[in-house]
């Protein structure tokens, strides 16, 4: 199949039915399928668009149809948020073809009402009628569940929860990590220069290049291990750690392994760095990760993150805890987990603060404890972080700087809109007795 709007809709229903990630979707429809770079774009730019907008979609919807949005079927519905998305939102497909490729997608009994309804939205002059209520308005316009913004508010207050979640994906460079072990940043740099790429050094995240190169063109760079693609995110994260040669060190909860190979590549491949997780059949793209990039100090396991390794009690310099989260943080990205259950992101903070004081018992007198999430919910960052140092005396808050950013109590949230990251947060800790 070449049909990128076919294949979105494919993978539309799929989601619906199914609420699978859109980047492992994304990566297995393009994996699968031969298509163009336009065609890859477009498949691309519908799926993750129409994802991203869907409250917003449905609403226009209810408004022009006839028939109860829960009364359409599946297929149908996401014809009508597909056809609609690119009427509102893509400028450069004209508006005859979008209805046009509506209509042939769907099914011969859906074709007039899909016809009609587009034909009505577009003679309209494509009007949605927003509520009056402005945090109302502000929900159908941004495709933000009611019950997830008051979360956010209740994270931060009102006009920084808007900022954070209309936050558009204005990031549309790859974080390079340098794998110092082979080569410098400035190797790198000329490297990109003579493939006609511009690249800058990040000015939070150590030893990371920021380039606006697509990945083709630096495959054989990650293959042969000079680099490797880490958010500025990950890189910190593992940057506060400040990891030395020759220091054992906990990576507890490590795939897909970025983090670990950051810290090893901090050793200088010196000393001993254990990535555990949960997830056994992950463990293989750290091992396979580390040999590309000529690590050898990794050693992996599975292992709930929860759960006392005896041995290990009292024995490391570093513990590394990025613990399962809601993700709130990458919505930009993914936008998917705008829709998450708030009853299931309610269940977090108490798995993240177990692992947390588990993984406390590992970390030796004078070593460092190292929280972080990429996520944004109060309830999963700051008041864990409380929760432990109330209940664990033996630690205390430990300050840090990336870039020209100071942490304040050891602690520090990064914020899309203001920090041009993802949106993540980190916590050190240190035991002093």
């Amino acid at each position: 199949m070449s049909n990128p709007r076919e294949l979105a809709l494919k993978s539309l229903v799929k989601w619906s039915e199914s609420s699978s990630f859109s980047n492992i979707e994304t990566n297995t429809v393009l994996t699968r399928n031969t298509l163009s770079e336009a065609d890859a774009s477009l498949y691309s730019m519908l799926f993750k668009g129409v994802i991203e907008k869907c409250i917003y979609l449905d609403y226009a919807i209810k408004q022009y149809s006839k028939i109860p949005n829960s009364k359409i079927d599946t297929e149908t519905k996401n014809i009508l948020r597909l056809s609609i998305y690119q009427l509102l939102f893509c400028d450069r497909i004209p508006e005859y073809s979008a209805v046009n490729e509506g209509v042939n997608l769907a099914k011969k009994r859906s074709k007039g009402f899909v016809n009609g309804l587009l034909r009505s939205f577009l003679r309209a002059n494509k009007r949605i009628k927003l509520p009056k209520n402005e945090d109302e308005a502000f929900c159908v316009k941004n495709s933000i569940p009611s019950d997830l913004f008051e979360l956010f508010i209740k994270s931060f207050d009102k006009e920084t929860a808007k900022e954070i979640l209309s936050y558009g994906n204005e990031k549309k460079y790859l974080c390079l990590r340098v794998n110092t072990l082979k080569v410098t940043e400035n190797i790198i740099e000329e490297k990109l220069k003579n493939r006609g790429y511009v690249s800058e050094k990040s000015t939070l995240a150590n030893d990371m290049l920021l380039c606006d190169c697509p990945i083709s063109a630096i495959k054989d760079l990650i293959d042969n291990g000079e680099i490797f693609i880490q958010d500025e995110s990950s890189r910190i994260a593992s940057q506060i750690a400040d990891a030395k040669e020759g220091q054992a060190i906990i990576d507890t909860c490590a795939c897909p392994g970025g983090k670990s190979f950051s810290m090893a590549i901090d050793m200088k491949n010196q000393g001993k760095l254990y990535s555990y997780d949960i997830h056994k059949n992950k463990l293989s793209l750290i091992e396979r990760g580390a040999l590309r990039l000529g690590i050898d100090i990794i050693k992996t396991g599975e292992q709930d993150a929860r759960a006392l390794i005896e041995e290990h009690k009292g024995a490391f310099d570093r513990v590394l805890c990025d613990v399962p989260c809601s993700g709130l943080g990458i919505i930009f990205k993914k936008p998917e987990i705008k829709y998450k259950s708030i009853e299931d992101i309610n269940k977090l903070p108490q798995i993240q603060l177990d692992i947390l004081n588990n993984a406390s018992k590992y970390v030796r007198v004078g070593g460092y404890l190292i929280y972080s999430t990429c996520t944004l919910n109060k309830e999963e960052n700051q008041d864990n972080i409380e929760k432990f140092l109330l209940e664990n005396s033996d630690f205390v808050a430990e300050n840090f700087q990336v870039g020209n950013i100071n942490s304040q109590g050891g602690v520090y949230t990064f914020l899309p809109h203001r920090d041009k990251t993802d949106g993540f947060f980190v916590a050190k800790m240190r035991r002093v007795k």
